[in-house]
């Protein structure tokens, strides 16, 4: 977070539909979950350096956004001493359309560059439904395995969204093809065409020593 101190726990960001219990259902929030589910932590090259290990899950949903935060067993000081690397730090802005971006995908060991197209005031996929939603322009071809991965602005090295979904097929709200719907209600299909979630919102959820607060000033994330 942009207030995250040194000697904070670390934070471990994916996709709601990564939980290792399974898709959360439309509406479902879960917060302060036990969990020890173990990350790997890369260097620059892709290798692996260490596994880091959650303490809980301290926030997972697939409602409005597709987004889980895991505290670790670790501080952001504890890791850059052992590793030598840093924590990336969430935008608390709103992208603009027409940022370069860069979206590194620790699973493959590759990173998709292109630049953001434009907003989705409501994506459907399946039983979920998205709002304010992230559209690439179609160089970013993100794969199956890319689900978590963060979208990077390329001029400041923040984190502006989280990668979650993509077209595949052609077909319309289903799972793995979502649709997009305008304010009238109008929907397109982009096949082939990848999206994020926007993530601007989620540090003012989140006060001193990284820990989850709902209830503060500016959080829209969904509750319970």
């Amino acid at each position: 977070m942009p207030d995250s101190e040194a000697d904070d726990p670390a934070l471990v960001m994916t996709n709601g539909h990564c939980l290792e219990s399974g898709f959360p259902g439309p509406g479902q929030v879960l917060v302060d979950k036990a969990s020890s589910r173990t990350f790997s932590l890369l260097n620059s090259s892709g290798s692996r350096v260490a596994t880091l290990r959650a303490a809980k899950l301290a926030y997972g949903t697939m409602t409005d956004t597709d987004v889980a935060l895991y505290q670790l067993t670790t501080t952001y000081a504890q890791i850059k001493s052992s590793y030598n690397i840093n924590a990336l730090t969430l935008n608390d802005s709103h992208p603009v359309a027409g940022t370069a971006i860069s979206i590194p995908s620790g699973y493959w060991k590759r990173i998709y560059s292109c630049t953001i197209d434009g907003f989705v005031p409501t994506l459907k996929e399946g039983d979920w439904t998205w709002k304010d939603s992230v559209r690439y322009t179609s160089a970013c071809n993100t794969i199956g395995g890319t689900s978590g991965s963060p979208v990077v602005d390329q001029a400041t090295n923040k984190v502006v969204a989280i990668n979650n979904t993509g077209n595949e097929d052609g077909e319309r709200c289903t799972v793995n093809n979502p649709c997009e719907v305008d304010a009238n209600g109008t929907v397109t299909v982009r096949k082939g065409i990848n999206y994020a979630q926007q993530t601007y919102g989620i540090p003012a959820c989140f006060g001193i020593d990284n820990k989850l607060d709902l209830s503060a000033s500016g959080c829209t994330l969904p509750k319970p």
